[in-house]
């Protein structure tokens, strides 16, 4: 579905990707684990189209998206759910959700997606009226994904959801992650906890310092040594 090719990106003169390439099938969950800096947002941004690459190649479902402006990546069905969710804070939750459906004119899909996010975030129903700058740091979460949702993406992005969050809030956003690839989505998600990411991903990349250093299914990197020593606390 997804096919990263030799990519290179830069922030001004600091080389952040060095050479990466990755796949994602269609129907997987796959993770993004590594230390901070290691280039995993930066990976994201670059399949949105936030960041340009320097060199390197990344298609989905054979469409190259290299030099496409990211509106229409979202209109190709790929959404992203960014760090620090980045809700719109002034705007209710309802007003955010029909914001993340933009690029659709079908009012008919676009009720039932809203009564979807709404059944995989029942406390964003009571909020519906509720500015989102009032909104606590999980439910803001919830948001950001539920308006990610309403583009109807075939792939979601989704970088760092358990980010600041108590750990019953984070346990539940990953069980509605879960629902979500159920349902159809493919996922590609960056996530610190390591091992919360490796216990629902199907497969997993490890970049350090902007280099893929290993890659395996999830079950095979939760029992690798080196993994579980860097990454897992084992």
């Amino acid at each position: 579905m997804l096919a990263i090719e030799n990519l290179v990106a830069h922030y001004g003169p600091v080389e952040a990707l060095k050479g990466i390439s990755l796949q994602v099938q269609q129907g997987e969950i796959v993770t993004l684990i590594g230390a901070n800096g290691a280039g995993k947002s930066t990976t994201l941004r670059a399949i949105s189209g936030l960041v340009r690459p320097t060199r390197g190649r990344i298609t989905y479902q054979g469409q190259d998206l290299t030099a496409l402006p990211p509106e229409r990546i979202v209109a190709l069905g790929i959404a992203h759910v960014p760090e620090g969710r980045r809700v719109f804070p002034q705007m209710t939750v309802m007003e955010n959700l029909e914001l993340g459906a933009y690029t659709r004119s079908d009012p008919r899909g676009i009720r039932e997606d809203v009564e979807r996010v709404f059944t995989l975030f029942p406390r964003l129903a009571e909020r519906r009226t509720q500015l989102a700058g009032t909104m606590s740091g999980g439910e803001q979460q919830m948001l950001a994904i539920g308006r990610a949702l309403m583009a109807r993406p075939r792939l979601l992005l989704l970088d760092e959801p358990s980010m600041g969050l108590a750990p019953i809030i984070v346990e539940s956003i990953f069980a509605v992650i879960q629902d979500i690839n159920r349902q159809g989505t493919t996922i590609l998600l960056v996530e610190q906890n390591a091992n919360l990411a490796l216990s629902v991903a199907h497969k997993g990349y490890v970049l350090e310092t902007g280099r893929i250093a290993l890659s395996d299914t999830a079950e095979r990197l939760r029992e690798n040594e080196a993994v579980r020593r860097a990454y897992l606390g084992g």
